[in-house]
């Protein structure tokens, strides 16, 4: 399971790694953008929305907007966050159409409980699983993190994150403190015989697990892997736009008016959030369609 060579997590925190010249690849590299953009129609697959219906989306670890980009066009609406400011600059000169947070997801998801139909996230969890300072503790970030994320979803909501685990050890760390913050689910392994092609899918359901999709596989007659953890399996365990900006979540001022349920840093309250009108979303009746069932008055 582990990869060779130096992996990115060692060599320091995401949002240091992550500088303006790592940036710039994911915007130039054909290759990396197409996996990337491979990797985000896996995971908005395994999420199994309901088609022909456009939902309010998570997206952790977002940086350049490439897996944003596929989701906006599967016609979703999207938020996403990252640590990486150069990642986010690189957003939002590649014109993303979704809004754009600066915040560490290891310390929660900031946004009012049930606000999102779904989540995605492409190579970011693992990042969690290292500390680099005396007070980042991997299990305690990870419970925050997971926590949060299952607050905010719908109930009912599934949330895909697809990882590089190093080792089964850091694949069962991660897998524990998710059912801890209530998740159920398991882990989809797309080609788990290829070194290059293998892929891991955290997929997780905010309520009882109805199946677990199978993974992929280059040879359709051998059967594809898969894991599955309960709550009780823990329970036995433990006995750009030029004018556009991105907000920061670390600093108590809002750089950007953003149309989402974000629960302010300083304390000020929340916002309402969205939900379909017609086919668009609205925050309150006074953004609804002329004659439409909500309460708007006709022009």
């Amino acid at each position: 399971m582990a990869s060779r060579g130096r992996r990115p997590e060692h060599s320091g925190p995401p949002e240091l790694f992550y500088d303006k010249n790592e940036a710039r690849k994911y915007v130039r590299n054909s290759r990396m953008i197409d996996v990337q953009t491979k990797m985000a129609g896996r995971a908005l697959e395994l999420l199994y929305l309901p088609e022909d219906q456009p939902c309010y989306l998570l997206d952790i670890g977002c940086g350049s907007g490439l897996s944003g980009d596929y989701l906006s066009d599967e016609g979703h609406y999207w938020v996403g966050i990252d640590i990486s400011p150069a990642m986010l600059d690189a957003a939002l000169d590649r014109d993303t159409e979704g809004d754009l947070l600066l915040g560490d997801m290891g310390q929660g998801i900031p946004f009012k409980p049930g606000s999102f139909d779904g989540c995605i996230s492409i190579s970011a969890v693992q990042w969690l699983c290292n500390a680099n300072k005396k007070s980042d503790i991997p299990a305690k970030r990870l419970y925050c993190f997971f926590s949060s994320l299952y607050s905010v979803l719908a109930r009912g909501a599934r949330a895909v994150l697809q990882l590089y685990p190093e080792n089964s050890e850091q694949l069962e760390l991660i897998t524990t403190q998710a059912t801890k913050a209530g998740f159920t689910g398991g882990v989809v392994v797309d080609y788990p015989n290829s070194a290059k092609a293998k892929k891991f899918y955290l997929c997780l359901f905010s309520g009882p697990t109805t199946f677990i999709p199978k993974g992929l596989d280059e040879d359709e007659e051998e059967e594809a892997r898969e894991s599955t953890f309960t709550t009780e399996r823990l329970l036995g365990h433990l006995r750009g736009k030029r004018g556009r900006r991105w907000m920061n979540l670390e600093i108590p001022r809002m750089v950007k008016i953003m149309s989402v349920a974000l629960l302010s840093t300083t304390g000020g309250g929340t916002c309402h959030p969205p939900r379909q009108c017609e086919g668009r979303f609205v925050r309150d009746s006074a953004q609804c369609p002329p004659g439409s069932s909500c309460g708007s008055p006709p022009s």
